[in-house]
C-alpha cells in the first residue's frame, strides 16, 4: 500500500521498460515527485534516451539525473574485488553483485542532494538485486526509505508490463511477440537470464553472445600480451598506461576476440531458489588468471593460503549484499595489505577461449633460484628435511605405538 508521506523519491532509472513502468506506477500509486539517476557503468548502451524518455514522463530536467560512473564503478569496486581473487560458487566473477553497491550509493546521495523521502528500484521479489540494493541504502542511511514496486504491484509479467505500457502512454516499442532474455551489463560483464535459459538442460542459442565469439571461431594464432600490476591493480597493457576503466574495457575486447570468458551457470540465490543464467566476462577472466600468476611469485606462502581461505567468505559477501559491512572493510583491509608488495608484469597468450601464462617477473619477487634449482645448490641442505619430516610425523608414530 502506498505511503501518503512520500512526496519525493529518486528511481534508478534504465529507460527500459521495467523502470518506465514504475516512474509511471510511482506518480500514479504514490501521487509523489519523482526524480531520475541513471548510471553509466559501462553497459555499452547510450544512457542519454533515458533522459528523452523521463521528460516525456513528465520528469522535470532539473530532476534528471545521469552520471558517469565507469571509472569510481572500476577502481573503487572492481579492482578492490579482483585484489582477492573472488570467484562465488568456484565460478561466477560477481558481475552483476559488484555493481549493486555503487547504484544503491548514489540513490541515497541524490536523494539526500535533492530532498527526497525515498529511493526506488526495478528488482523483483525473486531476486538477489533488492537485497543489494537494499542492503546497502541503509548501511548508508539507516532512516531511508524503499520502495519496490515488485513486491507491491501486481504487474508480473511482462505481458502485463507491455500493457500497463500501452495503457499509460509510455514510450516503449514491442520488439517482436517473445520476451527477450533479460540482460544486465556494466564493464565487467554482460549477463543472460529467461526465456530458453529457465529450462537448465537447453543449451543457449550462439546469437544470444553479444561480446565474444565462440571459442570454435575464435583465431586460430594466439595473441601474446603483458599486464603489469602495481599493488595488487593492473595499471598497463602491453606497456600502454591505462585507467581502469579504459583498461578492463580493452582486455574485454581482447578476450571477446578470443572467445574468453563464457560462462554458463546454475547458481544459488540468496532467497533461496536456483537460478540458471549465462554471462560473459572476458576481461575480468583474464584479470583473474595474470592476477594470481603476478601474486604467486609476490606473496608469502602462508599470506597467500590465507587469502584463499577467506576469498568463499568475502565472495559470499559480495554476491549477498554486504559491501557495505563492518566484516567486508575489515576482510577488504587485510586483502589490501597483502597487494603492497604484488608488483610486476605477466605475459600470457590468448587463444580460443584460453588464458595462457607464458611468464611473470617482479622487483618484489620471492622466487629465489639459488633454493628451488633441480641442479647442485650451495644454500639449501636437503639433509635437514629429515628432522622436519619426523618431528610432523611425531604425533602419528605416539599414536601408532599406542595401538599396539
Amino acid at each position: 500500500m502506498a505511503n501518503t508521506n512520500i512526496k519525493k523519491v529518486v528511481l534508478a532509472y534504465s529507460g527500459g521498460l521495467d523502470t518506465s513502468v514504475i516512474l509511471k506506477w510511482l506518480q500514479d500509486n504514490y501521487h509523489c515527485e519523482v526524480i531520475t539517476f541513471t548510471a553509466d557503468i559501462g553497459q555499452g548502451e547510450e544512457v542519454e534516451p533515458a533522459r528523452e524518455k523521463a521528460q516525456q514522463l513528465g520528469i522535470k530536467p532539473e530532476h534528471i539525473f545521469i552520471e558517469d560512473l565507469k571509472e569510481e564503478f572500476v577502481r573503487d569496486y572492481v579492482f578492490p574485488m579482483f585484489r582477492a581473487n573472488t570467484i562465488y560458487e568456484g565460478e561466477y566473477l560477481l558481475g552483476t553483485s559488484i555493481a549493486r553497491p555503487l547504484i544503491a550509493k548514489r540513490l541515497v546521495e541524490i536523494a539526500k542532494q535533492v530532498g527526497a523521502d525515498a529511493i526506488s528500484h526495478g528488482a523483483t521479489g525473486k531476486g538477489n538485486d533488492q537485497v543489494r540494493f537494499e542492503l546497502g541504502a541503509y548501511a548508508l542511511n539507516p532512516d531511508i526509505k524503499i520502495i519496490a514496486p515488485w513486491r507491491e504491484w501486481d504487474l508480473n509479467s511482462r505481458e502485463k508490463l507491455l500493457d500497463y505500457a500501452q495503457n499509460s502512454g509510455i514510450p516503449i516499442e514491442k520488439k517482436g511477440k517473445k520476451s527477450p532474455y533479460s540482460m544486465d551489463a556494466n564493464l565487467l560483464h554482460i549477463s543472460y537470464e529467461g526465456q530458453i535459459l529457465e529450462d537448465p538442460a537447453v543449451e543457449p542459442q550462439e546469437d544470444m553472445w553479444r561480446w565474444s565469439v565462440s571459442p570454435m571461431n575464435a583465431p586460430d594464432t594466439p595473441e601474446a600480451i603483458s599486464i603489469e600490476f602495481k599493488n595488487g591493480d593492473p595499471v598497463s597493457i602491453n606497456g600502454i598506461s591505462l585507467s581502469p576503466a579504459n583498461l578492463l574495457d580493452k582486455l574485454n575486447k581482447l578476450g571477446g576476440k578470443h572467445g574468453i570468458g563464457r560462462l554458463d551457470l546454475v547458481e544459488n540465490r540468496y532467497v533461496g531458489m536456483k537460478s540458471r543464467g549465462c554471462y560473459e566476462t572476458p576481461g575480468g577472466t583474464i584479470l583473474l588468471k595474470a592476477h594470481r600468476a603476478i601474486e604467486s611469485i609476490c606473496l608469502d606462502r602462508e599470506e597467500a593460503h590465507l587469502k584463499d581461505e577467506l576469498m568463499p567468505k568475502y565472495a559470499s559477501l559480495i554476491y549477498n549484499g554486504y559491501w557495505f559491512s563492518p566484516e567486508r572493510k575489515a576482510l577488504q583491509a587485510l586483502i589490501d595489505k597483502t597487494q603492497e608488495n604484488v608488483a610486476g608484469k605477466v605475459t600470457l597468450k590468448l587463444y580460443k577461449g584460453n588464458v595462457i601464462i607464458t611468464g611473470r617477473e617482479s622487483k618484489n619477487s620471492l622466487f629465489n633460484q639459488a633454493y628451488s634449482t633441480f641442479e647442485e645448490d650451495n644454500v639449501y641442505n636437503q639433509k635437514d628435511a629429515a628432522g622436519f619430516i619426523k618431528l610432523n610425523a611425531l604425533r602419528f608414530i605416539i599414536a601408532g605405538k599406542a595401538k599396539k
